[in-house]
């Protein structure tokens, strides 16, 4: 998809970054992919990938290189009908066929036309972030910050959001 005014001709370089690369940020993935957008990435901005738990106090936790895949079978393992029952075996699924595993954005060296955050405390870090980078090419980059719940039902709406 072109978008006038990001480059005449060639696709516009899109990161959509959430805390933990899982739920808001993969839902605007895969909403923008279907929508023809190209040169699509996606991040999250925690220290580690954090899932709901069986309590508020005890989430999943994982390492930024662990695949989408593995965490689906790990909670499965754990608890498939809660996990089921939760959405979070159907969040992974998808996740899986959008890309292999959540990556971290401190540690991302592409350069971005656009960036999407889904929360501002993310918005916040991302400014910090790049504040910090040197600029490699010069070119500038507009940061979005749509604030959305982190809920799939509110994912949803924020993906669609991103096309607006």
């Amino acid at each position: 998809r072109r978008v006038r005014g990001m480059g005449e001709g060639k696709a516009i370089r899109i990161s959509l970054i959430c805390a933990s690369n899982q739920n808001r940020s993969m839902e605007a993935h895969g909403l923008l992919q279907q929508e023809g957008f190209t040169q699509l990435s996606s991040y999250g901005t925690n220290a580690h990938v954090k899932l709901p738990g069986p309590s508020i106090d005890k989430p999943n936790t994982f390492s930024f290189g662990t695949t989408y895949k593995e965490m689906y079978e790990e909670l499965k393992r754990r608890d498939e009908e809660f996990y089921h029952r939760k959405g979070l075996l159907g969040m992974l699924s998808r996740n899986a066929k959008i890309k292999d595993r959540p990556e971290r954005f401190q540690t991302c060296s592409k350069h971005f036309q656009l960036i999407i955050a889904f929360e501002e405390r993310v918005f916040d870090i991302i400014v910090e972030e790049l504040s910090n980078r040197e600029s490699v090419t010069g070119e500038p980059v507009h940061i979005i910050n749509l604030n959305v719940r982190d809920s799939h039902q509110d994912a949803k709406i924020g993906a669609a959001d991103c096309l607006r």
